[in-house]
């Protein structure tokens, strides 16, 4: 069946149709398209078009068809060209010439954009899900992980102390952050183009707020053109759920750094990790590098998107059918990620002694040292200064700052005393810093319970 044809003299060359079907991309939105028709059936009463009795015959159909798509007892036929043209011949196969009807007032145009539209809302919700357990899982272990220290890095060299717990809620902190992006970006999803028609609405006098109400949309559009021509929407999605991706593979990068010889801060789960068919004493974090390496996947499927739409005129053109597969491909892929990343973050072992010992080493602890001297009168300038060469120092002996006798640091100043040491101890670096956002014990509680605060309550607030 063709919803369109008669036009026509000719049959479309069957080479043609194949490559011009979406069908294999837009099944996934079946339902989407049958509540839309029992929506627009509904409306279409409404305006009369459609009476009561066959109303309820529409309605009744489709919800058969439904259950019968996700029971398993209908296929969806992949001679069809589209999701659109299956549930329109399957309906008229089922309660006959009363099917044709339900295309009235109405263009597959914002037929699919408002399908679209309800299928990413859905899936944003899944992926906010999914996001809330990482979450979860990154309060877990950074409760567990307080008083764990380890050295913090700017350049991919050793700059000051922290402890695992601040620096897993750096990364709470991204994904609260892309939480708070899908959220945002579903307002605008959620925004219904049904009976903006092809591109100039309908004749019929249809209630657009009703259909609105009854399918769940937050509003309609208020422009035709722009109701079946935009897909700023799927773009805003995409380039949301790559930033995700960017964060996914910030934090692989780190594990799979951590996870070497010489880091050796965490032991992966074997469950997470593969072997090497030739060196038998390798343990590689390949889930941890395949979901860096997935994230360009993700960037593609955004410039996919930004590239279809660049140069179209108003209004629909047939480029606008590529969009889909590559917002699916998108969000399955980070669905997947996700919910991978969260299984491995929580099966990882931490090595809390290396971290620490490793903390000790680099002088991270030098800007205390600076800092030291400026609580006793001296220009930070000239501490950095001072610092700056007892570090030297440091180097050319071999020695750790608090391996360094007072009598030398005396050489440097001579108002450093034997409290120095205490000033300059890992532990009093990192919970001397207890400023809001700090890396302080009581500090990084405060943002757990912050966390944890979203999580409950504006996140729970969201479901309702």
């Amino acid at each position: 069946m063709k919803l369109w044809g008669g036009r026509f003299e000719n049959q479309t060359d069957k080479a043609a149709f194949d490559f011009q079907s979406s069908i294999h991309v837009d099944r996934r939105l079946y339902r989407e398209d049958i509540l839309g028709s029992i929506a627009h059936a509904k409306t279409l009463n409404r305006c009369g078009v459609l009476t009561e009795d066959e109303t309820v015959k529409v309605e009744m159909s489709l919800n058969e068809m439904l259950q019968d798509i996700e029971d398993g007892k209908l296929q969806i036929g992949m001679e069809h060209e589209d999701i659109h043209t299956f549930i329109e011949a399957t309906l008229t196969e089922r309660i006959g010439d009363l099917g044709k009807k339900i295309h009235t007032g109405r263009s597959r145009n914002d037929q699919v954009a408002t399908d679209f539209r309800m299928y990413l809302g859905t899936e944003v919700d899944l992926l906010v899900e999914l996001l809330k357990n990482l979450e979860e899982a990154l309060i877990s272990i950074a409760e567990d992980n307080l008083d764990t220290i380890l050295s913090g890095y700017t350049h991919l060299q050793k700059a000051q102390p922290l402890t695992l717990a601040h620096y897993l809620m750096a990364y709470f902190e991204m994904f609260r952050r892309d939480m708070e992006r899908l959220l945002d970006a579903k307002k605008r999803i959620m925004i219904m183009p049904l009976g903006s028609g092809a591109l100039a609405g309908t004749t019929f006098d249809l209630d657009r707020e009703y259909t609105c109400q009854l399918l769940g949309f937050n509003d309609i559009t208020y422009n035709s053109l722009d109701g079946v021509s935009d897909r700023d929407f799927a773009i805003e999605l995409a380039s949301d759920l790559s930033i995700i991706m960017m964060h996914l593979s910030r934090f692989c990068e780190e594990i799979i750094l951590w996870a070497s010889g010489e880091f050796g801060y965490v032991e992966m789960d074997d469950g997470f990790s593969t072997g090497s068919s030739i060196m038998p004493q390798k343990k590689n974090p390949d889930v941890a590098e395949l979901i860096r390496g997935k994230t360009g996947r993700v960037y593609g499927s955004n410039m996919t998107l930004l590239t279809i739409m660049k140069s179209l005129p108003l209004a629909y053109n047939k480029d606008m059918q590529e969009d889909k597969e590559a917002v699916f491909d998108a969000i399955d892929t980070v669905k997947a990620c996700v919910d991978m990343f969260t299984g491995m973050i929580k099966t990882i072992r931490f090595n809390k002694d290396r971290m620490y010992e490793a903390s000790e080493e680099g002088y991270t602890n030098a800007t205390d040292l600076a800092d030291y001297l400026v609580k006793k009168g001296v220009p930070f300038r000239e501490t950095h200064e001072i610092s700056g060469q007892i570090v030297n120092f440091a180097i050319k002996q071999n020695k750790k700052l608090s391996e360094i006798t007072v009598e030398n640091f005396k050489r440097f100043s001579d108002l450093i005393e034997e409290d120095i040491y205490r000033e300059i101890s890992v532990e009093t670096c990192v919970n001397a810093r207890n400023l809001i956002g700090g890396p302080a014990r009581e500090a990084v509680m405060k943002a757990i319970e912050r966390g944890k605060e979203f999580l409950n309550e504006e996140m729970g607030d969201v479901k309702k």
